[in-house]
């Protein structure tokens, strides 16, 4: 539930973050300065060497939020799959694992064949292998929101929905990274990549060595996506790397570092406090303030370096992180624009894909797997409740938004900025459309099939 309650909350930044990415976008006082400010280019120099250049070319502002804040989300995305895999999660085993992933997959396949058959019927002819690029698009499932439009129900959703859902946005997402190193990796640097895996390495002895620093896993973090971004893999890459090299285990078990409180707590004088004296001072002798820090130094074991670690990027990520990447890319200039612009080729592709798609692909791998006796139904809902929690996976902001940047970037070889970056605002009012569409559907669907009270 806490991972539930995380997301949720983490939606409503997101959201304002959007609506003033949309103003600075369309109004004229900072339109001109909205569009300039993201090309501006970064340099991070020490000596003669720029950590922030790829072939001699500095990043921009908006490249290093793509490639260098998005990998530190990825991360984030990495620490939970792993959680959630290996820490008795709602995919440490295949029967629970089974129908959100049956459903993320369905989930992924239909709408890249939706976005497809959109463009092949509606889009240029002549622009249809650039417009392809952009059939990962509607993949994905946006977990912040669509959990922060779950959360509007609060009670009345069922915990089996609720858990369905959030498993099934860590397996899109988990999709999603697999897109991300397939489809779009241009050219390999294998020297590069073996420095990864030095990286690799490295974080592996520290974990054997039982190092519960997250400062050391965090340097060899950086190390590595410098690496990665040399590589010619996309750097966000590193981040699920360096997530699954982080220990979830505690060397010693649960129970001893338990245990190792309770019998440092026994050794602590007890003190009889009159109601005079209850908020007075009282020094502390050498061996109390010992026993104070073996509590101290056992309760910091008692967490491992993956819980930790997590518990420390969640604020940073969905309070600022998410937010500056809504600000960065969310910004769709309407000017020019028509409803044409949603009723053919990329626009109409992705606002299919999320809204018909997502739906479609999801409840189709639900209905054929239970009806197949594989999997059931989640505790306490039935397939209208499904439906609707269906329809809100086709929320996909986030990470579609993050897909489209690099489906359609404005350098792409042979091809124009001015056009890459009308391909790029189609996909992004698509990806707007289509997420309020299906927010508003499975919002009206869940309030008319959930019990009223």
């Amino acid at each position: 539930m806490s991972t539930i309650r995380k997301y949720a909350e983490g939606g409503y930044f997101l959201i304002a973050a959007t609506i003033a990415a949309l103003i600075a976008a369309n109004w004229s006082e900072t339109s001109g300065w909205y569009s300039r400010f993201w090309q501006e280019p970064m340099q991070l120099v020490v000596g003669g060497f720029d950590l922030l250049s790829h072939n001699g070319k500095s990043l921009t502002v908006g490249g290093f939020i793509n490639d260098f804040l998005m990998a530190i989300f990825f991360l984030s995305v990495g620490l939970e799959l792993k959680r959630e895999i290996f820490c008795g999660g709602e995919l440490s085993s295949v029967r629970k694992a089974l129908l959100p992933v049956l459903a993320a997959v369905g989930g992924m396949i239909v709408p890249t064949c939706v976005f497809g058959i959109a463009c092949y019927l509606t889009g240029d002819p002549m622009y249809m292998e650039v417009m392809e690029r952009g059939m990962p698009i509607p993949m994905a499932t946006d977990i912040a929101f669509s959990l922060g439009v779950l959360s509007m129900f609060s009670r009345r959703v069922p915990l089996g929905l609720k858990v369905f859902l959030a498993a099934l946005a860590v397996a899109d997402d988990l999709g999603g990274i697999l897109v991300i190193a397939l489809k779009y990796t241009e050219h390999i640097s294998l020297a590069h990549l073996g420095a990864v895996g030095l990286c690799i390495l490295g974080c592996l002895y520290l974990s054997y060595r039982q190092v519960h620093s997250k400062l050391g896993y965090f340097a060899i973090g950086v190390v590595m996506w410098w690496c990665m971004f040399q590589s010619g893999i996309h750097s966000t890459i590193a981040g699920v790397l360096l997530a699954f090299c982080i220990p979830a285990k505690l060397h010693r078990g649960t129970k001893y570092y338990i245990e190792r409180i309770r019998e440092q707590i026994d050794k602590f004088p007890h003190y009889e406090v009159t109601s005079h004296y209850k908020h007075a001072p009282h020094m502390l002798s050498r061996v109390d303030i010992q026993n104070l820090r073996a509590i101290e130094s056992a309760s910091d074991h008692l967490i491992s370096t993956l819980q930790d670690t997590e518990d420390v990027l969640r604020n940073p990520i969905n309070m600022i992180i998410i937010p500056i990447f809504a600000f960065a890319n969310a910004g769709v200039c309407f000017e020019g624009m028509s409803i044409e612009n949603l009723t053919q080729g990329v626009g109409l592709g992705v606002f299919f894909g999320l809204v018909i798609g997502k739906f479609t692909g999801v409840m189709t791998a639900c209905w054929v797997s239970i009806k197949a006796r594989i999997v059931q139904l989640p505790d306490g809902a039935n397939w209208s409740s499904l439906a609707g929690v269906a329809m809100l996976c086709g929320i996909g902001f986030t990470v579609s938004t993050f897909m489209a940047t690099l489906s359609y970037p404005l350098d792409l070889e042979g091809q124009q900025p001015d056009f890459m970056q009308l391909l790029l605002n189609d996909a992004k009012l698509g990806i707007l459309c289509g997420t309020i569409t299906s927010a508003i559907i499975g919002a009206l669907i869940l309030n008319r099939t959930l019990p009223k009270k």
